[in-house]
């Protein structure tokens, strides 16, 4: 404990920064009129000293601690008006965490006491506690010391040859059975040889990640406890989650990078700065809020008691202010710095993209981004849509990044449940989806090609109910999407049926061909490769239970048989050197033979015309592309029964079948030309011409 006297220290760099000789601790906010700093013992259980912040630059208070060393845990206390209809809820008696710190330590206790307002009071947020929240939240600690990277590096894999895997920490590990016991769930879980082995075998290139960053879940919106399980609730940017940590060690995700990328695989992280934990009015005040609620949120401009919500959680970051701008930023870079990441996946990307409350191209955000030199060297992925005024954005992001595609998603399934007038859209998406990308010098690899993701059915799900099953959310089955595109085969849920399994089989093994044969950066959720179920529950954002945890023990032969089935069509996508294309095509001659870069067949082995895109009854087609690596015809027959067609002619070529979903070819068959084959239902083909 320091027994020196405190002196004024440094505003920036933010947060507290340890010296070698004592600690520098600086905080902004704008509106405060006092700030203390509260420091605890090592347990963050008792408060041993309090310092006043008499120095404030800029909006930075700061005070400079000698003698305070790594491990020391503390708060702040913030003063300042309590008026929330003039947008101010500073509270004293509320210990807030510092938006800089690297690690907490202690756990959230749900009491009414981390409430800046009385909830006893039928006045509600209008009325003040008094209450001490110090006993019930965690505090932040200070850090330092070294990690050793060795010769670590980040794999920097092209755009165009990734493969995303998105998954979640806690299920992922929590039931696999060579992971030890205590590190299930946890970062050393997914550290765990086992689990990296598996995902070197299956050929994935990049690893996502929900939310680490240090969540406690939305209970404030129930009035019950309902944990969010899916991390989508942060408040804190840059401390990992501690349920996450086997040993309470930030190193322990410092490790799992550090081996992902010995073994050649990326990490992104799914990022959540649109909104905080703190939620709406009637949340906690933990941190922001406290600090400086008018600054950290965008508040409604006709009472400020409320806020903006562009995101359906209660309230907006306030990414116009150039602090808070700041705090991102820095949040960013120290993910990418520090923890050697390799990407991010903004959630509800178009929030932190509003001026005012207008979506903006020219936003600060993207500037900030753009001209970032930390952030120039890894992968940016938009989530590009809120649920504010016209927050659908998707192929309204600038150049550099990617941006998941849900016109993909829902083409894909309407053509697999068998739906009619699909071809024209299906055609747009399998070539990279030009008509929403191809602009401003954008790369096909702009578009996120998924089926699915954690958010909606699992692909099994998608292939064995019609509706979403969500009783267990407590919602009363509210919740959730209605619109999932989806088709059972003829019963709801599970079955002995041998012909509806069959059925099933084959759509989900169509849905993934589908996935890695298009054009664009494919991601795939983890367990489809295996039918993964949540038991018909598309929003399962709160079950931290086998709704969402993968049951390895459970993966039966048949469905480790679809698992490497999607190993070989990963590894086709890989071999065919195809897909690693940058620009769009144009469908224009590429020879003097006259043929093109990109031509669309149908079943009389004719491209197509004019009178095919116009039929809407059509359920088949076939792409082939043709380049200097290999020339290749896939096609896909969602008909309930089988199709003939006939293979085009090429002088002088013969084809040979690299890949049958149905398992109906033998591989490397050879096919003459103009011959006439059988495409099984609900198959996909790929033949090669042989050269």
């Amino acid at each position: 404990m320091a027994n020196e006297k405190a002196q004024p220290g440094n505003p920036y760099p933010l947060g507290s920064h340890y010296d070698g000789k004592g600690v520098n601790f600086a905080l902004f906010s704008a509106n405060a009129t006092r700030v203390e700093l509260c420091l605890f013992d090592k347990s963050g259980a008792e408060e041993i000293k309090r310092y006043e912040l008499t120095e404030n630059d800029n909006n930075i208070w700061h005070i400079y601690i000698p003698g305070l060393v790594p491990g020391q845990t503390y708060g702040y206390r913030v003063y300042g008006p309590y008026q929330p209809e003039q947008g101010h809820r500073f509270n004293p008696n509320k210990l807030l965490i510092d938006p800089y710190g690297k690690k907490l330590i202690g756990k959230l206790i749900w009491h009414k006491a981390i409430f800046g307002y009385d909830v006893d009071s039928p006045e509600k947020d209008l009325s003040f506690s008094t209450l001490d929240s110090a006993p019930y939240v965690p505090k932040s600690a200070v850090i330092a010391g070294s990690f050793d990277w060795e010769d670590d590096k980040h794999p920097y894999t092209k755009i165009e040859d990734t493969i995303i895997y998105e998954t979640h920490v806690r299920g992922y590990t929590k039931l696999h059975p060579k992971v030890p016991d205590r590190k299930r769930g946890t970062f050393l879980g997914m550290e765990h040889k086992s689990t990296i082995n598996y995902l070197k075998w299956l050929g994935v290139t990049a690893v996502e990640l929900l939310p680490i960053h240090a969540f406690f879940g939305n209970r404030h919106k129930k009035g019950w406890i309902n944990d969010n399980y899916w991390g989508y609730e942060s408040f804190s940017f840059f401390s990992p989650e501690q349920s996450y940590l086997c040993y309470d060690e930030i190193d322990e995700f410092k490790s799992l990078v550090k081996t992902m990328h010995k073994h050649g695989l990326e990490v992104y992280l799914d990022v959540v700065y649109n909104h905080t934990g703190e939620g709406n009015q009637m949340g906690p005040t933990l941190c922001y809020r406290g600090i400086d609620n008018a600054s950290y949120y965008t508040l409604n401009t006709e009472n400020k008691r409320y806020y903006y919500d562009s995101t359906g959680t209660g309230s907006s970051f306030n990414i116009q202010n150039p602090y808070v701008l700041k705090l991102v930023m820095d949040s960013l870079r120290y993910w990418v710095k520090e923890m050697h990441v390799d990407g991010f996946r903004f959630d509800l990307a178009t929030t932190l993209c509003r001026y005012k409350t207008d979506f903006k191209r020219d936003c600060g955000f993207l500037y900030a981004v753009k001209q970032d030199p930390v952030l120039n060297k890894v992968k940016l992925i938009a989530e590009p849509w809120d649920i504010g005024y016209a927050g659908y954005q998707v192929g309204g992001f600038p150049p550099g990044w990617y941006e998941w595609n849900d016109k993909y998603r829902d083409t894909v399934r309407r053509f697999w449940k068998g739906d009619t007038y699909q071809i024209p859209d299906l055609a747009s998406r399998l070539s990279g989806s030009s008509d929403i990308f191809n602009h401003e010098n954008r790369n096909i690899t702009s578009s996120v090609n998924f089926v699915t993701a954690h958010d909606g059915f699992t692909l099994n799900d998608l292939v064995s109910y019609n509706v979403k099953h969500n009783h267990s959310n407590g919602e009363e089955n509210r919740d959730g999407s209605n619109s999932n595109w989806s088709w059972n085969s003829g019963v709801e849920g599970e079955t002995t049926d041998k012909s509806i399994i069959r059925n099933r089989q084959q759509r989900a093994k169509g849905m993934l061909t589908t996935l890695l044969l298009s054009f664009g950066t494919p991601m795939m959720l983890a367990g489809d490769e295996f039918l993964h179920s949540r038991f018909g529950n598309n929003n399962p954002y709160c079950q931290d239970n086998v709704i969402n945890w993968i049951v390895w023990d459970a993966i039966l032969k048949e469905e480790r048989n679809i698992a490497r089935y999607v190993r070989q069509v990963i590894r086709l996508r890989k071999k065919l050197k195809i897909f690693n294309r940058r620009k769009f095509f144009d469908g224009q001659v590429q020879d003097k033979k006259g043929i093109k870069d990109l031509s669309w067949y149908n079943e009389n082995g004719t491209e197509f015309t004019a009178e095919d895109w116009k039929d809407n009854s059509r359920r088949s087609l076939a792409y082939s592309v043709f380049n200097e690596n290999s020339s290749i015809l896939c096609i896909f027959n969602v008909n309930g029964t089988e199709q003939n067609w006939r293979l085009p002619g090429i002088e002088g070529k013969s084809w040979n079948i690299l890949l049958d979903s149905s398992g109906s070819f033998n591989s490397e068959e050879e096919l003459g030309m103009h011959k006439i084959i059988s495409i099984p239902a609900w198959s996909v083909i790929v033949i090669e011409i042989k050269k």
